[in-house]
Order: C-alpha cells, then sequence, then structure tokens
C-alpha cells in the first residue's frame, strides 16, 4: 500500500506521458519551449485567473511575490506556525520577519483572532511595519479568505496565498490559487497536481504584478534577457515539466472528485472514534492530506506500520520552535494549537487511486486498534 500512489496516475496516462516527452526531446526546446506558455494558459482557465507563471519551484512562487512587492527589511509577514518551513523561510531570505501565528484547532489554518493579535502588538510595537500575509491552505482546504482579504484591505496587507496543497481545491465557487491577491503553488511531485521533478506557480489578475513576476523569475530582465532592470533570480519551469503536466492537468479534475469520495469515506467509516477531517460548507479541499486526531496517536501510528499500513505525521515542530525561526516574533497571545497538534495528529494514505478495499483495511484496523485500547482503559 502507497500513501500517495504516483504509480497508479502513471500507468494511466503512460502512453500521453511518453508521447508528451518524446515530442519535447525531439524538438529540442527544453527552456521556455511551447509547452510552458500553453500549461500557464490551461492552468490559468482553470483557475479562473488572468495571468499563471510559471517557475522553478514553489518556495520561487512564494520569494517572487515578495520580491515583487518590495518586501523586506524592516517589513513584517504574518504567516502560521503550523506548516512547512518555506513559507517563513521566504520571508527571512527577503529580509523580512516572519510573524508567527497560530491556527485554527478544526481547519488548521490561519486563525483570524491570533492574526488580529499579532497585527495589533507589531503596529505598537513599531519596530516592523506590517505588510503581507502568507495563509496556508493547509493539507488542502482553503483557508478564510473573506476575512483575511477584509483584515488586508484594513490594513493595507498583501494576500499571498500558499495554495501549494490545495490545487483542485475551491471556496465559495472560486479555485484555490486565486483567493488571495497572488496565489503561489508547488508542482512537487506528492502534491494534487505535481510534475516529476521540481515546479511552481504563481496566480494573479494583476498585470502590473504579473510583469514584475516574471521579470523577477528571469534575472530581472526588461525587455530582452540582456536588459536588466531588476536585480532578480533564475527560476524557469523546465518545459519537460510543463509537458507533463499538461497531461496530468488534464485529468486534474477527474482525481478531484476521486478525493472526495475517498475523504468522506474516511469521516464516515472513523468520524465517531477519531477527529476525523471533513469539507467545510462551501469549500471543497484538494484533500493533499488526509488528517485524524487521536491522543492515542504513537501506538496507532506503530500499529498501522506493524500492518503495512504508511502514515505521517505533520508536522512534527511548529516553525516557531524550530532553530531556525525561533527568535522571530509571535503572536502574543500564544501559539497554543500549533504546539498540540503534533501531540495527536496522524496522516493516512490519501491518493485519487486509494482502493475501497485498501480504505476498508485502514479504516478497520484504526477501528480495532482504538475500540481495544478504550476497552481496556475501561477495564483497567
Amino acid at each position: 500500500m502507497q500513501f500517495i500512489d504516483l504509480g497508479a496516475q502513471r500507468e494511466r496516462i503512460r502512453d500521453r506521458l511518453k508521447a508528451a516527452i518524446d515530442h519535447v526531446v525531439e524538438d529540442g526546446r527544453y527552456i521556455l519551449g511551447p509547452q510552458v506558455a500553453e500549461f500557464e494558459k490551461k492552468l490559468a482557465a482553470y483557475v479562473g485567473v488572468k495571468h499563471v507563471i510559471a517557475c522553478a519551484n514553489g518556495t520561487d512562487a512564494l520569494l517572487l511575490p515578495l520580491f515583487a512587492a518590495g518586501i523586506g527589511p524592516g517589513d513584517a509577514v504574518f504567516v502560521p506556525s503550523f506548516t512547512f518551513a518555506a513559507t517563513a523561510e521566504v520571508v527571512a531570505l527577503a529580509k523580512a520577519e516572519p510573524v508567527f501565528v497560530d491556527v485554527d484547532p478544526t481547519t488548521y489554518n490561519i486563525d483570524i483572532a491570533s492574526l488580529e493579535a499579532a497585527i495589533a502588538a507589531i503596529k505598537k510595537e513599531g519596530r516592523l511595519k506590517p505588510k503581507a500575509i502568507i495563509p496556508v491552505d493547509l493539507f488542502g482546504l482553503a483557508a478564510d479568505y473573506e476575512a483575511l482579504m477584509t483584515i488586508a484591505n484594513r490594513e493595507g496587507l498583501l494576500v499571498i496565498e500558499d495554495a501549494a496543497q490545495s490545487m483542485g481545491g475551491s471556496l465559495e465557487g472560486r479555485m484555490c490559487g486565486a483567493l488571495g491577491h497572488v496565489g503561489s503553488t508547488s508542482f512537487y511531485p506528492a502534491k494534487p497536481l505535481g510534475c516529476y521533478g521540481d515546479g511552481g506557480a504563481m496566480f494573479t489578475n494583476d498585470d502590473a504584478l504579473a510583469d514584475a513576476l516574471r521579470s523577477f523569475a528571469f534575472h530581472g530582465k526588461g525587455e530582452t534577457q540582456y536588459d536588466n532592470i531588476r536585480v532578480g533570480i533564475n527560476s524557469r519551469l523546465d518545459t519537460l515539466q510543463a509537458a507533463i503536466l499538461l497531461e496530468k492537468l488534464a485529468i486534474l479534475e477527474e482525481e478531484m472528485v476521486a478525493r472526495q469520495v475517498v475523504a468522506q469515506r474516511y469521516a464516515e467509516g472513523l468520524g465517531d472514534i477519531v477527529t476525523a477531517a471533513r469539507n467545510l460548507g462551501g469549500s471543497r479541499s484538494a484533500w493533499a492530506q488526509y488528517a485524524i486526531e487521536t491522543p492515542k496517536r504513537d501506538g496507532l501510528k506503530a500499529h498501522l506500520s506493524e500492518k503495512g499500513i504508511p502514515s505521517v505525521i505533520y508536522y512534527v515542530k511548529p516553525l516557531h520552535e524550530q532553530i531556525a525561526y525561533r527568535d522571530y516574533p509571535r503572536t502574543p497571545t500564544g501559539l497554543a494549537v500549533s504546539e498540540d497538534l503534533p501531540k495527536r495528529i496522524l496522516c493516512l494514505p490519501m491518493h485519487p487511486y486509494l482502493s475501497e478495499a485498501d480504505q476498508d483495511r485502514i479504516i478497520e484496523t484504526i477501528r480495532n486498534y482504538i475500540g481495544s485500547n478504550s476497552a481496556q482503559a475501561a477495564a483497567e
């Protein structure tokens, strides 16, 4: 059993992938070949934005908007602490300071009250200037963008949607990636829309911002690559990866439907014995991961492993407790949820090709373990 079964997807589109890769190799345009522009156009149509700017990886997709917005020394960018390091890493790389905010215990996304407290504290202290928020659509579920955009408009903040885990997800009829001022995603192979290497993209409806992002991603170029109007970086999506992504994008919506079925079966099969993730009203998670919570997490994980069932703990330690980030500012109301979640959260196998038989075995194994431990505890 695979935690994420990329092999099943590969078998489904094997012939189309081979033809697409062969075409790129034979054509010889390995950098900025026509498939890159075609992928950008088709992904823009899927997400519902005017511009998609492909780049080398998901970290650059978060960093480049900071460059384009002129965010740097003396600036504060508000980020959740319960997420992967890249969300805060890019802020430090831009020479600004990440300000860590707690997450909501139900959605695992940035907590609005914690964010408000953090903004007020940074403004009161006066050392840093609030400039941006990077909410993360964690595990595929969109953050509360209605509240976030209200705060951003009031405070004059840029909202950079970290949609690395949520491609294919939606909120109130709008696709993830299109919910902030600019969206960023990763095409790391394990993502809901992933390539066979590194890749990323940015999303925006702002023409000027799109031009700036393209420039920063191509050595700060102006009219040509030899006309440097900015100090940029080299961040391009390879033509081979674009060709692969075109084939994967063609089946993404079908895979999203399949992911909803798997998630619903998990919720129905486990929801009475553990805290099991569900779609919230108006949202469709991309289900990059499927999370459960239980105080018996460590024993359950070991038991699943004994039965040949993989599981993963996201994230073992919140960012504000990491050596690299522990000296950065944090919300004054504390980060209790971010600190507690790593003790009880566990992610189960999740992908569009998970068979009902395998899923039933996962559910039964968990139910048997939780039930037997509960009976033993009651007897004692």
